[in-house]
């Protein structure tokens, strides 16, 4: 049990967190929510000891474990791979390095037999002898090859670094376990391991996420926190959604009876005060009148922004027919005869792991770039707009937001630009903040203004969820679904997915794979489970040739 007792943060004049009380108990995972600066990590770095309160207090159950995972990539770059996951559980690591050190000595003498007897004792009591192999199931299951888990950390590049420290972190079944944003840089198939790793761990989980289908899957609480209060509720992130939205209807209910119930008395104390043989009446209304309190609505701290594409004009029958299409980059033949057509009732998805492919697509599409071989053909009545993955470039300028929407707005009119803005959660000021200053999240709502005001009726969109919050990315999700033309994307965010393709491609080393067809019907596919037949047949193969077992 992990419990927050009074906890208060005051960074300057503002409370970050106001008298927090919460219990974290056993066999429960937690889902911490709130608007973007709410606070989140700073609650994590709170339980875990890497910041100090204003006041109150952290209490954790005698004798339990903690375990957190690093945010920072590089503090290990001097182990292996497999020492980093077991300094997981850090007295075992402190152990096996004492024990070594003991049995290296050339004058070993009766001291050091009866020290090593003890750590000998306290190693087997903590499954030192599985360590090893432990820490490479983990490994496995995050999808870190076999071969990697004896090199250095700095051999690595960050998507490994990101698996590995999520390993340690799980490493030697910690009591309780602290995730900030665990499924950053993870694969599909180390989310689905991960998952089910979370669902059937028997400890406490405490996890900040912005992917609303992770919170669904393994949370059995979502901690919600706003203006400086921290709200628990029992359920998954859906179920908190509902419950919050109910909650707040049920008072806005409640406060128009209490209104009318208030406007009934007030007429008749005005009509009959004066009136002698109603006065006793008149003065027992004033008394009901002083008791009724109307509940106090708070809006709450976050922000959605107003997302909505509206085509100037519709789609035709002939949208895009895709021949033969490839491309090479750095010598890698990253497109291989690709060939496909888009219908003008499409929402494709592109799915896997080969980013790389999908934007080299994407681009090529947009006609940043030429293909090697091949042609594309967009139809007469198409208007296509297009979100870069890397938008760098289009932001390392002096340029305010307004200065930069102008151009592709049909109205050039300041006032009309300012309103999509508004929509866009860049009121007033902020709408002269110059390009080059913006945050992540902020240079995504400018490209999303962008396209909006272009009213386009084809949509090509690299990964649009990156860097937003969990608002913005359920504005944009309706936006997409309600959205009346033709799109081309590709998302990490399962449920962005889910709920917004009707076809469904995976660009593989073997060809395209084209579906018509749900994100999780694909995911349950035939193709998927072979794919993860012969990812396990690979890894059997290297455990035959030598790898750990």
């Amino acid at each position: 049990m992990i419990q927050a007792s009074n906890i208060t943060l005051r960074l300057g004049k503002r409370a970050l967190f106001e008298d927090v009380n919460i219990k974290f108990t056993e066999g429960n995972c937690y889902g911490i929510i709130g608007a973007n600066g709410s606070g989140k990590s700073t609650f994590l770095r709170i339980l875990n000891g890497q910041l100090e309160p204003t006041k109150g207090d952290v209490i954790i159950t005698p004798g339990q474990r903690l375990s957190f995972l690093q945010q920072d990539h590089f503090k290990y770059d001097a182990f292996s791979v497999l020492d980093t996951v077991i300094m997981g559980n850090q007295r075992l690591y402190d152990i096996m390095k004492e024990k070594d050190a003991i049995y290296a000595k050339e004058d070993f003498t009766d001291e050091d037999g009866i020290r090593a007897s003890e750590l000998e004792g306290e190693f087997a009591s903590m499954d030192g002898w599985e360590a090893e192999s432990n820490a490479a199931s983990l490994l496995n299951g995050l999808g870190v090859e076999t071969d990697l888990h004896y090199k250095m950390m700095n051999e690595l590049n960050g998507s490994e670094k990101v698996k590995v420290l999520l390993a340690q972190a799980l490493f030697g079944n910690p009591d309780i376990l602290l995730l900030d944003e665990p499924t950053n840089h993870l694969d599909l198939e180390a989310i689905r391991w991960f998952e089910e790793f979370l669902i059937n761990f028997e400890n406490t989980v405490i996890v900040v996420s912005h992917d609303r289908y992770f919170l669904n899957k393994v949370c059995t609480h979502i901690a919600d926190i706003d203006y400086s209060k921290i709200q628990l509720y029992a359920g998954n992130y859906d179920f908190w959604y509902e419950s919050s939205q109910l909650m707040i209807r049920q008072m806005k209910e409640s406060n128009k009876k209490k209104e009318e119930k208030i406007k009934e008395l007030q007429e008749f104390i005005q009509r009959f005060s004066a009136n002698a043989s109603k006065s006793k009446q008149a003065t027992s209304r004033k008394r009901a009148l002083e008791k009724i309190e109307l509940d106090d609505i708070r809006p709450s701290s976050r922000k959605y922004p107003y997302i909505d594409f509206r085509p100037s004009r519709e789609i035709g029958n002939e949208v895009l027919t895709v021949t033969n299409l490839s491309k090479t980059i750095d010598g890698v033949k990253v497109l291989d005869n690709i060939s496909f057509i888009v219908g003008h009732d499409d929402k494709i998805a592109f799915v896997g792991p080969d980013t790389l492919a999908t934007t080299t697509l994407f681009r090529i599409l947009a006609g940043e770039i030429e293909p090697d071989e091949g042609t594309y053909k967009w139809g007469i009545t198409t208007n296509v707009s297009y979100f870069p993955k890397d938008n760098t470039k289009l932001f390392d300028s002096d340029e305010t937001i307004v200065d930069f929407l102008m151009p592709y707005s049909p109205e050039k009119d300041v006032t009309y630009v300012r309103g999509f803005m508004g929509r866009m959660l860049f009121a007033g000021e902020e709408g002269t903040k110059k390009l080059r200053v913006l945050s992540g999240g902020e240079r995504v709502r400018v490209m999303l203004s962008r396209m909006m005001i272009a009213g386009a009726n084809i949509l090509v969109l690299d990964e649009p969820t990156n860097h937003l919050d969990m608002e913005s990315i359920t504005s944009l999700n309706n936006g997409l679904i309600k959205f009346p033309g033709v799109i081309l994307f590709t998302s990490q965010d399962h449920q962005f997915v889910q709920t917004t393709a009707n076809r469904i491609m995976e660009i593989t080393p073997h060809g395209l794979i084209d579906k018509i067809t749900t994100y999780d019907e694909y995911l349950d596919s035939d193709i998927m489970a072979r794919k993860r037949q012969v990812m396990r047949f690979n890894k059997e193969e290297e455990i035959e040739d030598g790898g750990v077992e």
